[in-house]
C-alpha cells in the first residue's frame, strides 16, 4: 500500500480528529478492514519549528515505517501558519520516517484561528499557496504533500480559490469537509461544492463530512461523483462502516455485520484498551479514550449503561463491567 492516492484506487481515510483518533485509536479501526490509509491528529508549529524527538512522540507509526501495525499508511499532519516554519518542520517529519505530510487548513477552533492556524488560513488563499509550496519544496519528492480544507471561513464559494491555491502550490491531493469554519460540524455537510471544485482540478479530491451510515455514504458519492472518502465521526459511531463502504466499493468479497454485536462491542473495547495502555504511563488514559470514544457511539445510538461508563473513575472498575455492560445493537 502507498500513502499516495490515486486515480481508479478508492481510497478511505481515517480522518485526524484532536483527541480521538491517536495512535492507539488508529492501530483498532486499522485493524478492522476498510480503511486504506490514516492521518494524525495535527501537531501545532507555531513560534519555532520543532525539534526532530518531537515528531515520533506524536505519531509513534514513525519508529515502524509510518503505518501501523496492520501496515496501513499513516500520513503526518501539521499546522501553522508561517511556511518557513512549517517547512522546516515538514523536513524533520519526513527524516523521522514520515511518508507523506498533510496540513491542516480546516480546524475551525476557536484556539487554534487565533492564533493564525487552521480554517483562518483560508481567509488568505495566497497564503495557502505559499505554505504549500514551502513544505513541498521541502521535502523529497517521493513524499506527497496534501492539504485539508474546508469550504471556507463563512463563504462556502471561497473554496474554488483555495482549492486551486493549494493545488497550484503543489499539493498531490485535497480533503474537503463540506462545511466552513463558522459552520463548525452542525449538520448537514454541503458535498455539492465539493464535486463542483472537484470538477476544477486535476489533482484528486477526498470528500469529507457528515458520512455516518452508509446510506450516507451512497449519496455522497451520487452527489461528489467522487470515489474518495474520509470519515471520521461516523467511524466511531460504527467501526464497520469504512469495512461497508470498501464493501460497497467493491472491494471487499464480504460485506461485513452492519454494526457490532454487543459481544463485539466488548471485544473492540478490550482490544482498545490493551493497545493504549503500553503508549501512556498515565493510568486514566485509556479510561478518558473509552469516554470519548462511546460518546460518538451513544450520539448515535443511545445505551443506557453510558451513563454509567461515564462516571468510571478507574480503568479497573472498567474492565469489571465490560462482561456486563449493554451496548447498542444494530436498528
Amino acid at each position: 500500500m502507498s500513502p499516495w492516492i490515486k486515480a481508479s484506487q478508492p481510497a478511505r481515510a481515517l480522518a485526524p480528529m484532536e483527541g480521538v483518533t491517536d495512535a492507539p485509536m488508529r492501530a483498532l479501526m486499522t485493524e478492522l478492514p476498510g480503511f486504506t490509509h490514516c492521518v494524525t491528529e495535527f501537531l501545532r508549529i507555531s513560534q519555532i519549528a520543532l525539534p526532530h524527538r518531537c515528531y515520533p512522540r506524536h505519531a509513534t507509526e514513525l519508529k515502524t515505517g509510518s503505518r501501523t501495525g496492520s501496515g496501513v499508511p499513516v500520513i503526518f499532519q501539521l499546522l501553522g501558519g508561517n511556511a518557513e516554519r512549517l517547512a522546516l518542520s515538514a523536513k524533520a517529519a519526513a527524516e523521522c520516517g514520515a511518508s507523506g505530510i498533510d496540513l491542516n487548513f480546516g480546524c475551525p477552533a476557536p484556539t487554534v484561528n487565533n492564533h493564525d492556524g487552521g480554517a483562518a488560513i483560508l481567509r488568505c488563499p495566497e497564503r495557502v499557496e505559499e505554505i504549500v509550496r514551502a513544505v513541498r519544496e521541502a521535502v523529497p519528492a517521493a513524499i506527497p504533500v496534501s492539504a485539508k480544507l474546508r469550504l471556507g471561513w463563512d463563504d462556502p464559494n471561497a473554496i474554488f480559490e483555495n482549492a486551486a491555491r493549494a493545488e497550484k502550490g503543489g499539493a498531490a491531493w485535497i480533503t474537503i469537509h463540506g462545511r466552513t469554519k463558522t459552520q463548525g460540524y452542525k449538520p448537514p455537510a454541503y458535498w455539492e461544492p465539493i464535486a463542483a471544485v472537484a470538477r476544477e482540478l486535476s489533482i484528486p479530491v477526498i470528500a469529507n463530512g457528515e458520512i455516518w451510515t452508509l446510506d450516507d455514504f451512497k449519496r455522497c458519492r451520487d452527489i461528489t461523483g467522487l470515489e474518495h472518502f474520509m470519515i471520521g465521526r461516523g467511524a466511531l459511531a460504527n467501526p464497520y462502516l469504512a469495512g461497508a463502504i470498501a464493501h460497497e466499493l467493491g472491494l471487499l468479497p464480504c460485506a461485513p455485520p452492519a454494526f457490532p454485536s454487543e459481544g463485539e462491542w466488548r471485544a473492540l473495547l478490550d482490544r482498545f484498551v490493551k493497545i493504549s495502555e503500553p503508549l501512556s504511563d498515565n493510568p486514566s488514559y485509556s479510561l478518558r479514550r473509552v469516554k470519548q470514544w462511546m460518546r460518538y457511539v451513544d450520539s448515535k445510538r443511545p445505551f443506557e449503561d453510558f451513563q454509567e461508563l461515564k462516571r468510571m473513575e478507574t480503568l479497573e472498575t472498567l474492565n469489571g463491567a465490560l462482561p456486563r455492560l449493554r451496548f447498542p445493537a444494530f436498528a
